[in-house]
């Protein structure tokens, strides 16, 4: 899934009317896990000045980058030694971090195709290879794409209410409009490709 969606699937998920002040975290735990995907790719791209081809077809791929992704996405790691351990010494916000973390985990397991992630890391390496993929059109990517733009849009209906802050109300119609636009310009040029 495209990070913002994780965010706002992830607030539709946990965020409540009555606990407002949760929905930041709830918000850094949907993106926290591909924050160093984004810190790799800046690195990558503008200090290694490395061709964007071989940044996702090899540099992504070495162990050290796949070991700290796999580690920002480990389901038992988020679980054992960040939710247990938060909610031992009763940190909640901590709980809630860890929780919406898990949750982006298990929301990329089903789209994952050949950049499947680690997600039992450091207990397994096995990585689950989807039949879908969230990009990969190869892989039904134009309709997982879809799908998940749906998700957002309901998602978005959700928790607009419960979002207080204008920032954070402007975030979800940006990311909307963004996917609106996106979806409608990739099916005009598929519409037009066609003719």
């Amino acid at each position: 899934m495209k990070t913002p969606s994780h965010a706002i699937i992830n607030l539709a998920i946990l965020g409540q009317r009555q606990l407002p002040q949760a929905n930041l975290i709830i918000a850094i735990g949907g993106i926290l896990p591909d924050i160093p995907i984004f810190l790799f790719y800046f690195w990558a791209k503008y200090i290694a000045r490395l061709p964007s081809a071989t940044i996702w077809s090899k540099a992504y791929y070495e162990p050290v980058v796949q070991n700290i992704v796999a580690l920002f996405h480990s389901i038992p790691l988020a679980a054992i030694v960040g939710w247990l351990i938060a909610y031992y010494f009763g940190w909640q916000s901590i709980q809630i971090l860890f929780l919406s973390m898990i949750l982006h985990s298990l929301g990329d397991l089903p789209v994952h195709n050949d950049d499947a992630h680690r997600h039992f890391f450091p207990f397994s390496n096995y990585r689950f290879i989807s039949p879908f993929s969230y990009w990969d059109r190869n892989h039904y990517g134009s309709i997982v794409s879809f799908i998940e733009m749906l998700l957002v849009l309901l998602s978005t209906y959700r928790v607009f209410g419960f979002v207080h802050s204008y920032v954070g109300k402007g975030l979800l119609i940006l990311v909307n409009c963004f996917y609106l636009i996106g979806s409608v310009s990739f099916y005009v040029r598929s519409w037009v490709s066609r003719s």
